[in-house]
């Protein structure tokens, strides 16, 4: 029977669930559904100065929003720091790490003569075979790795190749610093070990890691995991991802107005190709990840195609879904709390039957919100500009011919509007759209809005006349 793929995202709480990190999760997930396997969720927290609970808490909350659910408990490694202990001990009963009593200042001394020999810092090696009975009194050891010193570390790379790390480069780091803490790379192999992982998948700054890990599954008799780096993703100008490129938080994306399934599906083609396909769904994607197709070189961020991708996204949701998305994420949104609050059953109504012209214009929640701004606007209405300029210049004379017109009407619908509204067009002698416009204006503030008719619908008879005769007596 073939071993089950588990598969692991090792955050660190020192921050938020950045977009990067979302994405190595992403395929760490998409590789695990797609085998049958298990994604786990280890919180690296041994940095207790920097590890904060609201961290924590940021990453949890972005991996759910996400979509992206893990499985079993979550795993936070601090706690483990006795089992780390544990396994140092043993290496050292082996013979296969040792004590060193080197000071700080010692090691500063070769750090600074290696640079003047033009080599990189690295430790001498100076107390690999000697009697601990030299060792200094009252001064705590480290432990260190008894590295190889002939031949080389090789990690078969599922996205970077075979990788080639000659030993005499890796010096003997340390595992258990002096006051019994173990280092992250010791942490990282006991608890990739004793979690079962069998495939690591993470950002490429972490290749050279790759091989001193493997050093220390050697030293224990250990099976090593399959390791696949995958590149970082750079801004679109080709420099590391930064702030001002959109390294934020999943948080920051929410709040911008993006869809969940359309940020796992940009995130999942940063860097991964299928062909000339675009959109997945949930269950495609998992069907076509497969890490033979993710590219070695880093992945540009395009904020422009994800706003595309989300508008997409967008039109293709069934309107009561995407009315339901809207509710859910309107505690993030800019002046969504005040949404909120005047959503009656009423105005839920309005919004559901607006979503068709509304999706049709954004490209996130943000815009459709802010489009749907003409069913909240108290009276007399805030003019644009623009709006403005078409009422005074003519328009309200025009709503003045057409409001006793509409107010005559028996049935008030988007069709009998319509007739009316082209009626009185045609007894003005003017254009349909030298009417539709200052009524547009006078309905929703703006010049731009779903249809027009498909709004005298939605606002209905009362308030729609009222909005018009505002402007039609504001002469």
């Amino acid at each position: 029977m073939s071993q089950q793929v588990v598969t692991r995202f090792a955050p660190s709480p020192t921050g938020f669930l950045h977009i990067g990190g979302a994405r190595t999760a992403l395929f760490n997930w998409l590789y695990a559904r797609k085998r049958g396997g298990k994604m786990l969720l280890r919180i690296e927290d041994t940095d207790r100065e920097r590890s904060t609970k609201e961290a924590m808490e940021a990453i949890l909350d972005g991996l759910r929003w996400l979509g992206l659910h893990w499985d079993g408990e979550v795993i936070y490694q601090f706690a483990r720091a006795p089992r780390h202990r544990e396994v140092a001990e043993e290496l050292l009963a082996k013979g296969a790490a040792y004590r060193c009593w080197a000071s700080a200042q010692e090691l500063e001394e070769m750090r600074e003569k290696a640079r003047a020999e033009g080599r990189p810092p690295r430790y001498d090696g100076r107390w690999r075979d000697r009697d601990p009975s030299e060792a200094p009194v009252g001064v705590a050891p480290v432990i260190r790795l008894k590295a190889p010193r002939d031949g080389e570390t090789v990690i078969e790379d599922a996205v970077q190749g075979r990788v080639v790390f000659p030993n005499k480069d890796m010096d003997d780091f340390v595992l258990l610093r002096s006051d019994g803490a173990p280092t992250y790379m010791l942490a990282v192999v006991v608890d990739d070990h004793d979690m079962g992982v069998t495939q690591i998948i993470r950002g490429d700054d972490h290749l050279t890691n790759a091989a001193r890990q493997k050093l220390i599954y050697e030293a224990l008799g250990w099976e090593t995991p399959a390791f696949a780096h995958i590149p970082l993703i750079h801004g679109p100008d080709g420099a590391k991802l930064s702030k001002r490129h959109g390294a934020l938080g999943v948080d920051a994306y929410r709040e911008m107005g993006y869809l969940p399934a359309a940020l796992r599906n940009y995130l999942a083609r940063l860097g991964w190709s299928q062909g000339d396909k675009e959109f997945f769904t949930g269950d495609e994607l998992i069907e076509a990840f497969d890490l033979a197709q993710v590219h070695r070189s880093p992945a540009r961020f395009d904020f422009v195609k994800l706003e595309n991708m989300n508008g997409h996204f967008m039109r293709a949701m069934d309107d009561a879904e995407l009315f339901a998305a809207l509710i859910d994420t309107l505690p993030y949104l800019k002046g969504g709390p005040e949404i909120a609050a005047k959503l009656d059953e009423g105005r839920k109504a309005q919004l559901l039957a607006a979503m068709s012209g509304l999706k049709a214009r954004a490209k996130t929640l943000n815009e459709l919100l802010d489009g749907a701004g003409f069913l909240f606007a108290a009276r007399p209405l805030a003019m644009e500009p623009k709006a403005e300029q078409i009422l005074a210049q003519g328009g309200r004379d025009r709503l003045a011919a057409l409001h006793p017109r509409l107010a005559a009407l028996g049935e008030w619908s988007a069709a009998a509007t319509e007739s009316v509204v082209r009626e009185t067009a045609e007894a003005l002698s003017i254009k349909l759209g030298d009417l539709a416009q200052p009524l547009r204006a006078a309905l929703t503030g703006r010049t731009t809005s779903p249809g027009i008719f498909e709004v005298m619908e939605i606002l209905g008879r009362e308030e729609s006349l009222a909005r018009l005769a505002d402007q039609a007596s504001a002469q």
